[in-house]
């Protein structure tokens, strides 16, 4: 089996075409035939060695990958699912162990970890949708604000970012994001209500509008603690990385918000919240962005693509 992988920790160049041994689905068990993995922050992540100490004691080679798309090829014996072999499917990858992530040509995932993809899309843009997917249904879930409720996006132009406007107007909610000058008319096409200045002086901005402050904040763009003088007496903020993560950070307002941290793994193997992502995404709510597919062999240029930064939309390897 043809796979993306790695030896050692390093620069996009540790990523190379490695051959696996074929898996097979046990019971409670679906095999995909991957045919796109879409790349995120994460595997850029473990290939560059964050999670290493993690990893400690675990053999490679290394697999990134956490979101695949393909077809179903081989089900268990005794699996309880209404998918059937040939059928298109979307997935949700834990890569974290020898050979675990979706950059593969086959991936063996527990049943309920799998659901169809939606229809009429293709493998590269169904790809985009679960990791990305959870995380914004995971977060409007949680911040269960009332309709009418304001809700600002800082991120919003990123593929995460754009979910969750488009799950919070769904939602009913008002959003406010930020956007560069070049992503202004992207941003509002998501439903984006209004849409102020990315930058530095993003808290400044916010406030200008809702002088009292938001409902709630998203840091999808990691801004800092600082985003919090957004948020009204009482409310929420938002972040999407704990302190221990690359880029995350500690944050104590003596109380004054609620701080909430969206963590994915509670979604992961709610068959019903994948379900719920195809359905938004069969509805025309979600709009998945491919922004370029790349070949397993040019894996290396994926992750250089995206550590460049300014990508609008997901980087898929196709296989």
């Amino acid at each position: 089996m043809r796979a993306v992988g790695l030896y050692e920790f390093g620069e996009p160049d540790v990523l190379q075409i490695i051959d696996l041994p074929d898996q097979h689905a046990g019971p409670g068990e679906i095999r995909v035939r991957v045919h796109a993995a879409a790349v995120n922050p994460a595997d850029v992540l473990m290939r560059a060695g964050v999670h290493a100490q993690m990893l400690a004691g675990t053999p490679g080679p290394y697999v990134p990958g956490m979101d695949i798309a393909g077809v179903v090829d081989e089900i268990g014996p005794g699996t309880a699912t209404d998918l059937r072999v040939g059928d298109p499917v979307m997935a949700v990858v834990m890569p974290m162990g020898t050979a675990a992530g979706g950059y593969a040509e086959h991936k063996v995932l527990p049943a309920d970890w799998v659901a169809r993809a939606p229809r009429g899309f293709d493998h590269a843009s169904a790809a985009t949708l679960p990791m990305n997917g959870l995380t914004a249904l995971l977060t409007v879930d949680e911040l269960a604000l009332p309709a009418g409720s304001v809700l600002a996006v800082v991120g919003a132009a990123g593929m995460l970012g754009s979910y969750l406007v488009q799950l919070a107007k769904k939602a009913g909610l008002t959003v406010i994001a930020d956007a560069a000058p070049g992503d202004e008319e992207r941003v509002r096409g998501f439903g984006a209500d209004q849409v102020v200045a990315r930058g530095s002086e993003v808290v400044e901005h916010l406030r200008a509008r809702y002088p009292d402050g938001v409902d709630a904040v998203a840091d999808v763009a990691i801004h800092g603690p600082r985003l919090s003088e957004a948020v009204r007496d009482g409310g929420i903020f938002v972040r999407f990385r704990s302190a221990e993560e690359p880029g995350g950070y500690e944050y104590d307002d003596g109380g004054r918000v609620t701080v909430h941290t969206t963590f994915v793994p509670d979604y992961f193997g709610r068959t019903d919240k994948l379900n719920r992502i195809r359905e938004l995404a069969e509805a025309g709510v979600l709009a998945p962005r491919v922004a370029q597919t790349y070949s397993p062999a040019q894996a290396g240029d994926a992750h250089r693509r995206f550590a460049a930064g300014g990508v609008r939309g997901r980087l898929v390897i196709t296989f």
